[in-house]
């Protein structure tokens, strides 16, 4: 009987021992960025929890909108950082943003446990951004501060932002280096996690336009990038991306093409439209431009065989070289137009399955024109009075002598 009490009490030894093991595993350790569901809201604190790993709080105030209302509910993931430990119970508690450090003993925990910290810029110095941090002065880096390229650091300065301190002196003047761009790319990294599970061609995604460029815009879907080439911005002929969009601009993107790549940065080069979700132009093109009406419309292109007009956003017309002369012979239709002249035209012909629109420039002028010919021929071709011939004059004096 002895023995198998001595058995029972080295297995409960043995799994307490693994549970603890396994709880000291699974337990995110203090300054970690972590995901759970929130499983409970109250007046002050919200609980989360993280799948069979230790439960969090949260205070409620910082779940709130600007409005002061609730932004989340039960059942909602949520990304925070683990910035202690309740000591009593166990609970983790979180933040979903660094919390603001008292004194250099704080700073130098946040350092070794990698917790963000909450600092304001105060000033551009040489390579960087000088920040306050808990009554201490620290340095950023530029290329510290953002994702992406900072040109102009004014634009910080008099933020409040999140850090990690990167570097930390201590003494009596404590040497503090801090970077926002390790949490950015944690927080990007978690987004792209999240994004790529819902990516596939023919998604409808939102997005944030990121920069432009000529050939297109650049649309951050959440940790992961994609380009709208100029061509899918819209249905209309549009000369650079920046006449309808604008950095920091929401926008609803249909997924066109996903191409996988070899660098690890970017494992995939992915091609999105927003002209894909806006209705087509050409869909009633035949009740609205029937042949034989008259239509205005703006020159937006000149070939060598003819001039483009616009005559809605994303319908062109073209009137073929042949027609733009009033009847003289033209030999460039810049002889004639110019772009961004506003013309009236003559519907000659529609092709909606090849997107074509034939015009004629024909007008009151040049039917003026043509008039104006035609009386100028007649004039040329009108009978002079007749003098008669050589011959005629000998006859007629030869019938006198008789």
């Amino acid at each position: 009987m002895k023995d198998e009490d001595d058995f029972a009490s080295l297995l409960d030894q043995f799994e307490g021992g693994s549970a603890a093991a396994a709880a000291d595993v699974d337990e995110p350790r203090e300054g970690a960025r972590v995901r759970g569901q929130l499983v409970s809201i109250g007046s002050e604190l919200a609980f989360v929890s993280f799948g069979g790993k230790s439960e969090g709080s949260i205070e409620v105030k910082e779940l709130l909108d600007a409005d002061g209302n609730l932004s989340v509910q039960v059942g909602d993931s949520i990304d925070a950082y683990v910035t202690s430990k309740d000591e009593r119970d166990g609970t983790l508690l979180l933040s979903l943003h660094g919390r603001r450090m008292h004194g250099a003993a704080e700073l130098e925990q946040a350092f070794l446990h990698k917790t963000p910290v909450e600092g304001l810029v105060t000033g551009p110095t040489k390579g960087g951004v000088e920040v306050q941090v808990a009554g201490l002065r620290a340095f950023c880096p530029v290329s510290q501060l953002d994702i992406r390229y900072v040109e102009d650091t004014e634009a910080f300065i008099g933020q409040r932002l999140e850090f990690r301190i990167t570097k930390y002196q201590g003494g009596r003047h404590a040497n503090l280096v801090l970077s926002r761009r390790v949490l950015l790319e944690e927080e990007q990294k978690a987004m792209a996690e999240q994004t790529r599970a819902r990516l596939e061609e023919g998604a409808v995604l939102p997005g944030t336009v990121t920069s432009l460029k000529d050939y297109g815009a650049f649309v951050d879907l959440g940790g992961v990038e994609g380009m709208v080439h100029i061509s899918e911005i819209a249905f209309g002929q549009i000369e650079h991306p920046r006449d309808l969009l604008s950095v920091g601009q929401q926008v609803e993107v249909a997924v066109l093409r996903i191409e996988k790549t070899d660098n690890p940065r970017h494992p995939e080069k992915i091609a999105l439209s927003i002209r894909a979700l806006a209705e087509d132009p050409w869909k009633d093109v035949e009740r609205r431009f029937s042949v034989g009406a008259r239509v205005a419309g703006k020159v937006v292109r000149l070939q060598p065989f003819g001039a483009f007009v616009e005559l809605m956003p994303g319908v062109d017309g073209m009137v073929h070289i042949s027609e733009l002369g009033a009847g003289r012979r033209v030999s460039h239709p810049r002889e004639v137009l110019n772009v961004g002249d506003r013309v009236e035209a003559t519907v000659l012909a529609v092709d909606v399955e090849k997107r074509r629109i034939a015009l004629s420039l024909s007008s009151e002028k040049q039917e003026n024109t043509k008039a104006e010919e035609g009386e100028g021929d007649a004039y040329r071709n009108r009978s002079a009075p007749s003098f008669g011939t050589l011959g005629d004059l000998l006859k007629e004096r030869l019938g006198r002598k008789d």
